[in-house]
């Protein structure tokens, strides 16, 4: 029993590691110091708590766009805030990085803009989009402290392709 129950448990393991390492979780993270392109969001706003059932609707609601082909365009979101510094409150902007501003916007939808030409760390890394934004901010934070940089309050983050993530910081000077 306790060897059938060894092995089973070895298999389980083995398949959980497996699965992790497919969705990129071994992937290492770049950070580099670039200037931003100008980028357009069409979306809807949040403020409120990460836990709030509000916050995964607008998640849902974006992905559907996305699905039925509504807006052509990747998984975008703008964060206003830290959360882990603001006791898990967000304000946030989730939606559709755009490729041009001619697409028809579905029901309460706005577009944002983010203006290029600014000094950013950007963070890429080939994950899912599950894991990607833990292992994105970690690698950001931990440049711009050895870097002894300052970052703005701000983070664009997308995801332009199945497993790949990318996030951008502006540096305060």
């Amino acid at each position: 029993m306790n060897k059938k129950f060894l092995g089973i448990m070895l298999l389980l393991i083995a398949a959980g590691t497996g699965l992790f390492a497919w969705l990129g979780g071994f992937s290492g993270t770049t950070v580099t110091s670039t200037n931003s392109q100008d980028l357009i969001i069409a979306g809807k706003a949040f403020k409120g708590h990460t836990k709030d059932q509000a916050l995964g609707n607008t998640f849902r609601q974006v992905a559907q766009v996305l699905d039925q082909k509504e807006l052509e365009g990747v998984p975008a979101n703008i964060y206003y805030n830290n959360p882990d510094e603001a006791s898990d409150t967000i304000s946030a902007f989730i939606g559709v990085l755009l490729p041009d501003t001619t697409q028809r916007l579905p029901a309460d939808f706005e577009l944002r803009t983010v203006p290029g030409g600014r000094k950013v760390l950007r963070a890429e890394v080939n994950a899912h989009y599950m894991l990607a934004p833990n292992k994105l901010y970690e690698a950001l934070f931990d440049y711009a402290e050895k870097q002894n940089l300052k970052l703005e309050p701000f983070y664009v983050e997308w995801f332009p392709e199945n497993k790949k993530g990318v996030v951008e910081v502006p540096v305060l000077e």
